[in-house]
């Protein structure tokens, strides 16, 4: 029989996954925003809020959906997958409870040192912020500040590399974050492992490298992410033998502690001298992480959902052999002070051979505008790293005015250095 699948959200992860599954499915889609890249290649495409549980559930028993997927975090977080599976819709992603991996950052470390998951950096957990700074005072060495809950990518200080001491604590006192999280400041290179989880068995897919400042040269705030690279093997060219596994080796004591996890576990890793550590966890798939694996992934992703479901082994894994480069298009002010409902053109021809993912727009009756996030990203694909940037490069004929781009990502010198760098840190 022909699977009817829902999915909710409306970025530039969701178009992905909706690229990889409409071939093989009826696709239905709701989210807050009309995706024009979603909206083309589903069924039917209602406008409904990412977190609106009761009505997400009256539409996916509407469409007569067999499956669902939640992309965004707040979706899981509000338990729109709990809803989906009572009203039996078996959903590809992790309820409430499972998806705090994510959504609670103080749970997440805690169950790390619980079930004596490795890569746990030191830590410490504070309700009160006079105590935090204290701590602060106290430790010897820097620290990442981060609050227990979401906040898009963009809520982490870093001391002695985005802020001082004194700054870090003006910041916590400052905010009204209920509980934060101090854990010791990582210094490395960092990439990201997404698997495929369900019945207690898991799949993993190759690493990615996202970059998170804004500008050129890794300068500027924290952004969701302005772009990402892989390479023609699971590994990354600054990785070393070993280096993966043990990355995946995580991801296996976790999937162990969490039998009941079900969706997309993804690891986020600072690679150390002392080999990977875990920066956090999510509990879905990343953005941009899932433009550069989806489209690169050989195995029909309805086969996992299905066999998930039915309580059968996951398929195997298969992806090209193929570098991706992916880089969006983010609107002027990003991330601090975005430009938000400027209409926009985005000439599709333009991209060329690459691939184009519209994210955070909205199509309206009189044309497409910005929301205050990532409008859209291209993504090459290629037989090297190098020859994917050049034709990520090339597509951003697509992006207009209004635009800001880092057009460093994936290049030769930029890679180079993070390739520099882990051999410095390695001779320390």
């Amino acid at each position: 029989m022909t699977e009817t699948v829902l999915l909710v959200g409306g970025g530039g992860r969701e178009h992905a996954i909706a690229r990889a599954l409409a071939p093989d499915c009826d696709l239905y889609a709701c989210a807050s925003n009309r995706n024009p890249g979603i909206v083309a290649l589903a069924e039917e495409f209602e406008t409904i809020s990412e977190t609106a549980t009761d009505d997400i559930v009256a539409y996916a028993e509407s469409v007569e959906a067999t499956l669902a997927i939640v992309g965004p975090e707040a979706g899981l977080a509000a338990g729109v997958a709990d809803a989906l599976d009572d009203a039996g819709v078996y959903t590809f992603g992790p309820q409430a409870a499972d998806a705090r991996i994510e959504t609670d950052k103080a749970f997440q470390r805690e169950f790390m040192r619980d079930n004596d998951i490795p890569g746990n950096p030191d830590f410490a957990t504070f309700h009160d912020v006079d105590a935090a700074c204290d701590y602060i005072d106290e430790y010897d060495g820097d620290l990442a500040v981060k609050p227990a809950g979401l906040t898009g990518g963009k809520g982490v200080k870093v001391i002695g590399d985005q802020v001082t001491e004194e700054e870090a604590k003006e910041y916590l006192r400052g905010s009204d974050y209920e509980q934060v999280v101090l854990e010791e400041r990582l210094v490395g290179e960092e990439f990201t492992i997404q698997a495929l989880v369900a019945n207690g068995e898991f799949r993993v897919s190759p690493a990615v490298q996202d970059h998170k400042r804004a500008y050129e040269g890794d300068e500027g705030p924290n952004t969701g992410g302005m772009g990402s690279y892989t390479n023609t093997t699971p590994s990354l060219p600054f990785m070393d033998d070993g280096d993966y596994e043990a990355a995946v080796e995580v991801i296996e004591a976790v999937v162990e502690a969490m039998p009941d996890y079900k969706g997309i576990l993804y690891g986020q890793f600072m690679l150390t001298n002392e080999g990977p550590k875990v920066i956090e966890f999510n509990a879905r798939f990343g953005d941009p992480e899932a433009m550069n694996t989806l489209p690169v992934l050989e195995t029909p992703f309805l086969d996992v959902l299905v066999a998930a479901r039915e309580g059968d082994s996951l398929p195997e894994l298969n992806f090209a052999d193929k570098s991706t480069v992916c880089k969006y298009a983010v609107p002027e002010g990003y991330p601090v002070e975005p430009k938000a409902g400027a209409k926009i053109e985005v000439d599709e021809e333009a991209a060329g051979d690459a691939l184009l993912f519209y994210a955070s727009v909205d199509a309206r009756d009189d044309g497409l505008y910005t929301t205050t996030s990532r409008s859209f990203a291209v993504v090459g694909v290629a037989d090297s790293i190098s020859e994917a940037e050049a034709l990520a490069e090339d597509a951003l004929a697509a992006a207009g005015d209004g635009f800001h781009i880092r057009h460093d990502i994936g290049t030769e010198a930029l890679v180079q250095q993070r390739i520099d760098h882990m051999t410095e840190i390695r001779s320390e």
